[in-house]
């Protein structure tokens, strides 16, 4: 048996050269340990608490009559929208003709805004349908609208599950809201 000396401090391990390049990503604790979404609409429910809140601390882009855009707390990239029913429904067949053309509108629009704020090289549309599918919040349907460069593919995502984003929430927000198109 190998014995390994005992560390002389909790830390010891911390200053260890083990080969490995890190990158500390501890604001994603909050996600990880985070609550976990409720099946059930109301507060539990961050797509039926988010129209509740004032724009700016909810995140939200833009609100229609049916639907709201918001930001995707947790963004693959900058700019990441979530097109949302007011309503608590979690499959797109259940969206009635009213919300199912709205959401739709809400997507292009949401397109053409992200055209025109920051100049994407293409965009990931679609929606998880069940957790099996990977919906996080598989309760209440979204859309994702995830604009795309060319290049953002590198090491930190596809090796180290992490992905750096260069421009804060609020910033990329503002932005956005700017680019909205008007009625």
């Amino acid at each position: 048996m190998i014995e390994t000396p005992e560390p002389e401090s909790a830390h010891a391990f911390a200053h260890v050269d083990d080969g490995f390049e890190r990158l500390w990503t501890p604001h994603r604790m909050a996600y990880i340990l985070g609550d976990r979404p409720t099946d059930e609409p109301g507060q539990g429910c961050p797509f039926c608490a988010a129209p509740g809140k004032a724009d700016s601390e909810g995140l939200i882009v833009h609100r229609g009559t049916h639907c709201y855009v918001v930001m995707n707390l947790f963004p693959y990239n900058p700019g990441h929208l979530l097109v949302c029913p007011y309503r608590h429904v979690s499959l797109y067949i259940d969206l009635d003709e009213d919300e199912t053309a709205e959401f739709s509108a809400l997507t292009k629009t949401a397109v053409r805004a992200l055209q025109a704020a920051s100049g994407p090289h293409g965009f990931n549309l679609g929606m998880n349908q069940g957790a099996v599918a990977g919906a996080g919040v598989a309760a209440h349907l979204h859309q994702h609208v995830v604009p795309r460069w060319s290049g953002d593919s590198n090491f930190l995502p596809i090796i180290g599950q992490t992905k750096a984003l260069p421009d804060l929430l609020e910033d990329t927000r503002a932005r956005i809201v700017a680019s909205w198109p008007t009625a």
